[in-house]
């Protein structure tokens, strides 16, 4: 019998979709998920699920016992300042015990999913690639990216001094269907729930969670280890965002433009005023302020090393606003 794969988050968006992605291949291996909580996979064919918190070493250590790949996905999604100390246990310390039971079990390769946003933020509409430095004092405010930044650094340090076979990648704004979570899709739901009333600065590079779970699989395959790699699609403003929603859907897009301090003062006085008439602002202070600034970067690394590819933006924009739709009550 072959040795498995070894997936941690694969109950997650992206997470789901790579496992989708590996079983659709005739000779996918064993995989073996494991699951913090409940798992759509527990007993079927091809699937051994092990129980498990990414933040306990020796569950880790016993988990990746045997397997010859491994695809770290654990990861918590949090805007909120007050998840600062979670989010440093499970990015930082996870991927702390996962390069140490690397160490004692040598997995044949190790892909490792980061964030763009360790890479690619700026007041201005730059577009970065995998040279650019980490924006270090800018994403230290935002305690998810600061965690993943650490957690990416940790990973090719273990490359660096002990040799381990990591590849990073660092995928951008996750779009697509099946994110049960709303951890990513989020803010077109927030669009779609009227909740979008001015037109933000910035702008984000996004790509449909089928397209990266592929380019996970290819960084597998040809990523070479203490590399990272940005999977994206296209650099749009989120006034572009905004207006093909607002086209695909038939609602109105927002004209007004207001300037971040302006936005946020905004902000706090409607979650002042909106629950007089029975409704509430749900846009927190931390995603105002981030789409104040541009996410841009360019996939052409993985493009020319790994053959990553991905669709037609408006067709990832279709899907995402159909599955929110069936998920709405």
């Amino acid at each position: 019998m072959s040795r498995p794969i070894l997936i941690t988050g694969a109950t997650g968006f992206l997470g789901k979709h790579l496992v989708a992605q590996l079983r659709s291949r005739p000779d996918c291996p064993p995989l073996r998920i494991f699951a913090y909580g409940p798992c759509p996979w527990e007993g079927k064919e091809g699937f051994e699920v092990v129980p498990g918190d990414i933040c306990d070493a020796a569950q880790v250590e016993r988990a990746m016992e045997g397997c010859f790949q491994v695809y770290h996905l654990a990861g918590f999604v949090s805007r909120n300042p007050r998840d600062r100390e979670r989010l440093e246990r499970v990015h930082v310390g996870g991927t702390r015990n996962i390069c140490e039971a690397a160490l004692k079990h040598r997995p044949e390769k190790i892909v490792a999913v980061s964030s763009s946003g360790t890479i690619a933020v700026s007041w201005e509409p730059a577009v970065f690639d995998e040279t650019a430095g980490c924006p270090e004092e800018l994403i230290r405010r935002w305690a998810y990216y600061d965690t993943k930044a650490r957690a990416e650094r940790l990973a090719l340090d273990y490359v660096d001094k002990h040799g381990l076979p990591i590849v990073v990648v660092n995928p951008g704004l996750l779009l697509g269907p099946g994110d049960d979570m709303g951890s990513s899709t989020g803010d077109i739901a927030l669009f779609l729930q009227g909740q979008v009333m001015a037109l933000p600065r910035g702008g984000m590079c996004f790509v449909d969670a089928r397209d990266a779970a592929a380019g996970l699989a290819l960084a597998m395959e040809k990523g070479r280890p203490g590399e990272r790699y940005l999977l994206g699609g296209p650099n749009w403003s989120f006034r572009e965002i905004i207006e093909r929603v607002a086209e695909l859907t038939g609602r109105k897009a927002p004209r007004l433009r207001l300037p971040p301090r302006l936005a946020l003062w905004s902000a706090r006085l409607m979650r002042r005023l909106l629950p007089l008439f029975g409704r509430q602002f749900k846009m927190d202070d931390v995603t105002i302020e981030m789409s104040s600034y541009y996410w841009y970067f360019t996939s052409a690394k993985a493009a020319r090393e790994l053959g990553f590819q991905t669709r037609d933006p408006m067709q990832t924009l279709r899907a995402t606003i159909d599955d929110l739709m069936q998920r709405r009550p």
